[in-house]
């Protein structure tokens, strides 16, 4: 059997860390091979090596049976094989064809030939129905668009075998779909994909082999159509996975969170949250459900003080709290996990220890007349690491270290362990593989039960389903129906979350 791409017990450190440790992996031509495994597995780490951005202490890579050294991302590109990486590698002011080229420009006359590079942009475009304007500024195309630019930026490379690294992580369900069927255009043209992912779902619809790694180590590679989600999430974290939340019936009791005629505006000035009502209780998870885009940063960012509002009323336990500065807001008894856990939750060159108090440095035990206290800072990140199960080499590794995962669970109990009234879970789970899910879902309903408001927003209708106890559905900036998970499908919420009215909501209806 000969294959485009073997990697053959590779062992990559770091310090104090295996992130791989004797691990294989063989990809076949035109196959869609995903490399499964919890955040932290070592997923990105092999790919890293295969790209070139890091060297293995050991182990071999053949690319068409030929072994080779790929000691450099141009290396790689040279052998055929392109990244699109998770976090876009995108320059913002710059338009998408001077982004594809970057690094690779065309010439005439020494001067960069910016019309035969746009042609080629543009001829590739239609050949992969990628449907990318090769003159827009990447800072005014979508996130879904700007991913379609990184693909073309490895096809314009001639890249052969194209690693998509969570490539669905930040797109929404359309942009899934339509991410999902390029895919399968790339194959058809001859190529051969390898996709980290950790969703099985994807997985089951879009692959034909997957390779799994649990904790650094190949666990082993099956076909997809002998296998099925659960055996897979088992394999993946080395143990039987819930797939549904269990809970008991939510006891709401008095309003916390009262959000009465709210209006915010964008970025632009254009407002994109108008005219909404919304009411959470102790001892509920109200879910907003909808499309990205229809004013859910905004509301989130006006609640959390991060964005002012222009008109309307947030009233936390019958107190006005609108505009007041975040840390007020904070101090009132709010938490906030928030969507962009990069930009918004973590500073990222700090450690985990010093991540975790800093909503709380400025009180006792942390400092003491304006000087802080190292010793009960790490202290508390000890604690909080080992309750939240968050896979760090120690409390004082830099944030930046961590895999998106153990990020987020070291933000979810920050936040958690402040006891807040309210906590509002903006995406909570983004990205985040079977076993996180579980845990983060697991700790929103203990905070449920311990007679704290939850406010839930995702774009995952499964999670807005299967969590919520509520659901707001939120279209062009406002609360358009409230209704029941349980006499709701994901079809009718899918409806609504394209502006479709229910019957029986009959106008504007309060939480």
């Amino acid at each position: 059997m000969e294959y485009v791409i073997e990697m053959l017990n590779i062992r990559k450190e770091f310090p104090g860390i295996v992130a791989n440790d004797n691990v294989t992996l063989q990809v076949k031509k035109g196959e869609i091979h995903a490399l499964l495994g919890e955040n932290g597995a070592g997923k990105s780490t092999l790919m890293n090596v295969l790209f070139g951005l890091y060297q293995p202490e050991q182990g071999e890579i053949r690319v068409n049976g030929s072994p080779v050294k790929i000691t450099s991302p141009n290396i790689a590109n040279d052998l055929g094989i392109g990244m699109v990486h998770q976090h876009f590698m995108l320059v913002d002011p710059f338009t998408v064809t001077e982004n594809i080229i970057l690094g690779k420009e065309p010439s005439k006359a020494g001067k960069i030939d910016l019309k035969e590079a746009s042609e080629e942009v543009r001829k590739l475009s239609e050949q992969y129905q990628l449907s990318v304007d090769p003159y827009a500024k990447i800072a005014d195309i979508s996130i879904g668009m700007q991913q379609r630019v990184e693909i073309l930026k490895t096809l314009y490379r001639g890249a052969e075998i194209l690693i998509f690294d969570e490539p669905t992580a930040v797109l929404t369900p359309q942009e899934i779909k339509e991410l999902i069927y390029i895919m399968k255009a790339l194959i058809k043209e001859g190529k051969s994909i390898i996709l980290i992912t950790h969703k099985l779902k994807e997985i089951m619809e879009v692959c034909d082999r997957v390779t799994v790694i649990r904790k650094g180590q190949g666990i082993g590679t099956v076909n997809v159509n002998e296998t099925n989600p659960n055996e897979l999430a088992s394999l993946m974290v080395g143990r039987e996975v819930l797939f549904k939340t269990e809970k008991s019936k939510a006891s709401p009791t008095d309003v916390v969170l009262e959000v009465r005629e709210l209006e915010v505006k964008d970025s632009r000035g254009v407002s994109a949250v108008r005219n909404l009502d919304l009411t959470v209780r102790a001892g509920e998870i109200v879910g907003i459900a909808g499309v990205d885009g229809n004013g859910q940063s905004e509301l989130i960012e006006a609640l959390a003080g991060l964005r002012k509002s222009t008109t309307g009323s947030i009233k936390l336990n019958g107190k006005e709290i609108r505009n007041l500065k975040p840390r007020k807001i904070t101090e009132a008894g709010v938490g906030h996990i928030p969507e962009d856990r990069h930009k918004h939750g973590l500073v990222l060159d700090y450690s985990v220890g010093e991540n975790i108090v800093l909503q709380t440095y400025y009180q006792k035990p942390f400092s003491k007349a304006g000087i802080l206290n190292s010793k009960k800072i790490f202290e508390k990140a000890r604690t909080l690491i080992k309750s939240y199960d968050v896979r760090t080499p120690s409390e004082y590794t830099p944030a930046r270290a961590l895999s998106g995962g153990n990020q987020q669970k070291a933000i979810i109990g920050r936040e958690v362990d402040r006891n807040p009234d309210l906590l509002i879970a903006a995406q909570p789970t983004r990205g985040l593989d079977v076993g996180a899910i579980e845990f983060i879902h697991k700790r929103l309903i203990e905070q449920r039960d311990a007679g704290k408001a939850v406010l839930l927003i995702s774009f995952e209708l499964e999670e807005i389903m299967n969590v919520s106890d509520k659901i707001a559905v939120i279209y062009e900036g406002e609360i358009v129906a409230i209704v029941d998970p349980k006499e709701t499908t994901e079809q009718e919420l899918g409806l609504l979350m394209a502006g479709s009215k229910r019957t029986e909501a009959g106008g504007k209806q309060h939480v």
